[in-house]
This record gives C-alpha cells, structure tokens and sequence, in this order.
C-alpha cells in the first residue's frame, strides 16, 4: 500500500519520531548525544525553527518542532545526515542509521501543544532512563531540563512555553513542573502518536458525513479538512502579489493596516483576515508568508481560509469584486 505524503506546511506544529534502524540504538553513549544535541541547537538557531519539546531514548527521539524559513523535511534531512555521518566514523560502521522514514505528525497547536511538550518530556521517565521526576529535571537529554533553567539548548522556545503557564517567572515555572508530574498518571498517551484523527467525507452508502483516520494529522475534523484544503488546493499559474491582495481586501472592508494586523476579534477584521488568506492561498501564496504578513500562526491561516471561502461564498458583491479581479474560481 503506497505511504501517504507527509504534510509539510511551514508554521504548523509538527511531532516528529525517529527511529533506529531494526531498532537499534542511535546513541550509545553521552557524547553521541552531545553531538547530536549541537547540531540539532544550531540548526533550530540557523533555521529559525521553534523547538517546544525534545527528548532522546536509546534507539528513538522525539522533537516537537514548528519549521518557519524551511520545510521539515529539509531541516531533518540536515539533521539526520550529518548526524549519521558522525556517527558512523566515530563508531567505525556504514550503512544505515535511521529508519527510511521517519514520522511527522501536523498537529493542532492550540488544542494540542502543552500535551505535547508533556507527553515527550515524560518519555525518559516511562522509558526508565530515570527512576523519578526529580531525576527528569535535572535530565540533561530532555529539553524539560531546559524549560526549568537545569540545561540549555539554544533555539528552544521556553518562553513561549512557560508564558502558557503564567506572567511571573516563578509562577510558570511552578505552575509548569506541576502539570508534567501529573501527567505520569497518565501513561504513554498512545491518542498523541499517530492513533490519527478524522477527516469527514461522504460515506458512500448514505448521504451523512462519516469520519475517516488521517494519522498524519492530530487535531478534530474541522482541523484534518482545513488543514487538508490548502495541500489539495489548485493554485492558479498567475500568482497575484500579496501587497495586492492584502490592499484590495483592506480597501474593500475599510481597514488600515494596523487594524488588519492587530489582536482584536471584530467580525469586520477577522472577515478580512479570512478572506486574504483564502485568495492567497488560491494564489499560490506559502502559509509562512501569509501568517508572518498577517501576524498570526500557520495554522490559524490555515483555518481562516476556509472561512474566507464561506464568507465569499455568502456575499454577492463581494464574490462580484473578486471575480471580477480574475483572481480564482470559488
């Protein structure tokens, strides 16, 4: 059965698993894990890649990764490439470090990222590479560590973390390290790891929708479809300057700038946001462009255009403009 293609959209949060091959060990001592751990630093710093997570085991790791400037799969063919290559003349062998493929799953990063950052930071604990969560923070091979102030790995995005768990320094910290212990309780979280989750499609035997698996996706329904409309998308050949799309649709609605890139939740502005990233992404415009222009997350472009597509559906003047512009076919 042929794999399905990853979905390798940059500014969307991805889990990534590596392992071995035959699920042999890929670190067998401390300083293969210092190496891989100053590559794997410099390349999020070099890269622009946010690191939320990260933990290497014996034979497998794990990396919770949002990919800005490239796509995944660059950054880990560098990655796992030059990390083979040390390996191999340190330890004297050829052939094969890794598994062909390693696995990505897209996940939805409002739903899902502080599980995530808890479930991959737990994994050395359920491993039994340390015998308690006193151990685990001060675990050098686990970017937990690394959010506690114990270890350091440059390029990993602790204050975007703890800034989940409060204003103050202490209180997030505090607040952090309370919600990792209570997670022991709850074991190895198999619906984190590619369990997948649904995509709706017609059933063919009745005309309600069902649920189908996309275990390439962690995220409900809606996500799996949204998120799936940008990579099934036919951009058309001519591709429409962003500037333009963004000017066109703030003239349309009124805005400045500042409001269109602002914080607020005002339906005006949120329709407009939803819009441009609809007509961008039928224009062949990439989702990193679109979220850094519009300030908000890959994901969130992603969402907002199936929203730009409803709301043009439902306003005839405004589907008139567009049409008109000869922009796309809705």
């Amino acid at each position: 059965m042929p794999r399905s293609a990853r979905i390798d959209i940059p500014n969307l949060l991805q889990h990534v698993i590596v392992r071995g091959i035959e699920k042999r060990d890929i670190f067998n001592d401390d300083d293969d894990r210092r190496q891989f751990v100053k590559r794997f630093s410099n390349l999020l710093v070099s890269t622009e890649t946010d690191c939320f997570a990260w933990a290497l085991l014996d034979n497998h790791f794990h990396l919770l990764l949002r990919p800005r400037q490239i796509p995944l799969a660059q950054f880990m063919r560098r990655l796992l490439t030059g990390y083979a290559v040390t390996f191999n003349l340190r330890h004297r062998r050829s052939g094969h470090l890794f598994q062909n493929r390693y696995k990505s799953i897209v996940c939805d990063e409002e739903e899902y990222l502080l599980e995530l950052v808890r479930y991959i930071h737990l994994n050395p604990l359920r491993a039994g590479l340390v015998p308690t969560i006193v151990e685990l923070d001060r675990y050098l091979w686990c970017g937990h560590a690394v959010l506690l102030g114990k270890g350091d790995l440059p390029g990993q995005a602790t204050a975007e973390v703890l800034a989940r768990f409060g204003k103050s320094p202490r209180t997030s910290l505090r607040r952090y390290r309370s919600f990792v212990e209570d997670g022991i309780a709850m074991g190895g979280r198999s619906d984190l790891v590619g369990a997948g989750k649904q995509r709706r499609q017609p059933a063919p035997d009745h005309p309600e929708e069902r649920e189908q698996r996309d275990s390439r996706v962690l995220g409900s329904g809606d996500f799996v479809e949204q998120l799936l409309l940008h990579t099934e998308a036919e951009p058309i050949p001519a591709k429409v300057p962003l500037e333009e799309i963004i000017a066109r649709v703030r003239e349309k609605f009124d805005l400045s700038l500042t409001e269109l890139t602002s914080q607020t939740r005002a339906q005006r502005v949120a329709n407009a946001r939803s819009i441009i990233c609809h007509l961008a992404f039928a224009c062949g415009h990439r989702g990193v462009d679109i979220a850094r222009r519009l300030g908000i997350t890959g994901s969130g472009v992603t969402i907002a255009a199936q929203r730009g597509k409803k709301v043009i559906s439902e306003d005839p003047g405004l589907f008139a403009m567009i049409d008109g512009l000869g922009w796309l076919r809705i």
